[in-house]
């Protein structure tokens, strides 16, 4: 409150800096934003993306997640700029000061995509993904009257759904979906011939898509229409996922009633079997994604279905998985041996270890070889020290992975042949291999077969003899006689 003996004109010059100073950071309260360190540390740059990083988690409005953008644009500069300790190249262990706050960078970045909207665009796109199933999909007349119902059921919600000003927009439309709805139930000649044709549908649809781009949401303004939208858009998905159709009508029954489509909540993905494998994928449900792979007789989701298996890797490993990725390894199906390798799986080790000598097919030998590496297999230990062999049938470009599966398997049988390929084979790589394979043994044999390169010619042959010495010095002394 002011007395009367104040001068006006100065409330207002003191009412005018207020303002001024208060602009800036309008949009996130009174907190001011933060400074990038001059000479910025690995500690001070840390404490300025922690202070983001804060600004982040109060952030309201697109107008607030663009000034964070713009604050992790600012830390990027400043890492860029800063005098930060490189990593030792040697020392796969080491401590990367840039490389940590870079991902500590691109961290929040994803943090603030996760933030923004929902927008109209995205309320426009399930519309017409929906839009473009109903005119896809081939339905029965009970699935065709389900879908009319869930289009006129989607209309209604839209309507009530938008504010004046996007009721303005449907009314200035070129359709009005409910019109095209209402003309199609009251027209005798359709009316007798069966449900709401499906152009008719696909036209109301696109009338509200159209109605929505027209309003020009705002994702702050407007935020409750949307989210009403976009709850309508579901209940429509729901509704046609719902609604009986021709094609696999057998295979989405079974599915239906095994519980494949249970996890499924709000998504966004098309179609909605693959919705559901990502779900049964997170969850770890093996038998839900074997399910889906014996019953959608498609590529696109066997695919799916084997990338799921391929990065759960022991996650996905059961009787039944390893019995049926094992059945298509059996014909030379490379995905499916790259799948038994993440699983680790032992009972594949005989069959794999029956390709290992197919030297006219390059490509399987090494798929097979990692995967008998990741595997740990000791059968297959002689069979891949024969690959070794310079003399012999093996592609010299292949010759490294045998090297290679050889230390994953971690078999001190396997020295005296690594160490004969690191001193006899003609090719740096084949002979780096042995060498890093060797160093994966870690016998104190092995390392000092190794060891003995350390000022080799070959920069990468030489590298793994200089890690084997450091080994050698780190070790424990040998036993004296």
């Amino acid at each position: 409150m002011s007395n009367g003996d104040d001068d006006p004109a100065d409330a207002s010059e003191e009412a005018d800096a207020a303002d001024d100073g208060g602009d800036a950071d309008e949009s996130m309260g009174t907190a001011a934003a933060p400074t990038l360190p001059d000479d910025a540390t690995e500690e001070s740059l840390n404490e300025y993306l922690d202070e983001i990083a804060e600004r982040l988690e109060a952030a309201e409005t697109e107008a607030d997640l663009d000034d964070v953008e713009a604050l992790l644009d600012d830390a990027e500069t400043g890492i860029e700029g800063a005098d930060l300790p490189e990593p030792d190249e040697d020392d796969e262990d080491a401590d990367d000061p840039r490389g940590d706050l870079e991902d500590r960078v691109a961290e929040l970045r994803d943090g603030v995509e996760e933030a923004r909207g929902p927008y109209g665009e995205d309320v426009i796109d399930a519309i017409e993904a929906a839009s473009g199933t109903v005119a896809d999909t081939e339905w029965t007349e009970d699935g065709h009257e389900d879908v009319a119902a869930a289009v006129a059921s989607f209309v209604d919600e839209a309507a009530d759904a938008i504010d004046e000003a996007a009721a303005d927009a449907i009314d200035e439309a070129d359709e009005d979906p409910e019109a095209l709805l209402g003309e199609a139930a009251d027209d005798e000649e359709t009316a007798a011939a069966g449900p709401i044709p499906v152009d008719q549908l696909t036209a109301a649809l696109d009338a509200v898509a159209a109605a929505v781009a027209e309003a020009g949401f705002d994702a702050d303004e407007d935020a409750d229409a949307i989210a009403a939208l976009l709850e309508a858009t579901d209940d429509l998905e729901a509704g046609l996922d719902d609604a009986e159709e021709w094609d696999d009508l057998e295979t989405h029954e079974q599915l239906r009633a095994q519980g494949y489509y249970d996890v499924l909540g709000h998504y966004k993905d098309f179609p909605v079997e693959w919705a559901a494998l990502k779900e049964h994928e997170a969850q770890g449900n093996v038998d839900m994604i074997l399910l889906a792979l014996d019953s959608l007789q498609s590529e696109f989701m066997e695919r799916h279905c084997l990338e799921a298996f391929e990065r759960m890797g022991k996650r996905g490993k059961t009787e039944d998985s390893v019995q049926e990725i094992l059945g298509r390894a059996e014909k030379r199906d490379q995905p499916a041996i790259r799948i038994l390798g993440k699983m680790a799986a032992a009972k594949a080790t005989d069959t794999l270890v029956e390709y290992v000598g197919e030297d006219s097919n390059p490509q399987l030998q090494k798929t097979v070889f990692k995967a008998l590496g990741e595997i740990g297999a000791p059968e297959a230990v002689q069979p891949l020290a024969n690959q070794l062999d310079p003399d012999g049938d093996t592609d010299e470009l292949v010759r490294p992975h045998a090297a290679r599966a050889l230390g994953l398997i971690g078999d001190a049988r396997a020295v005296d042949p690594l160490a004969d390929a690191l001193e006899d084979d003609p090719s740096d790589d084949v002979r780096a291999a042995a060498g890093w394979a060797l160093r994966q043994i870690g016998t104190r044999e092995a390392l000092e077969a190794v060891a003995e390169y350390a000022d080799e010619h070959s920069f990468v042959v030489s590298t793994e003899g200089e890690k084997a010495e450091r080994a050698l010095d780190e070790a424990e002394p040998a036993p004296t006689a």
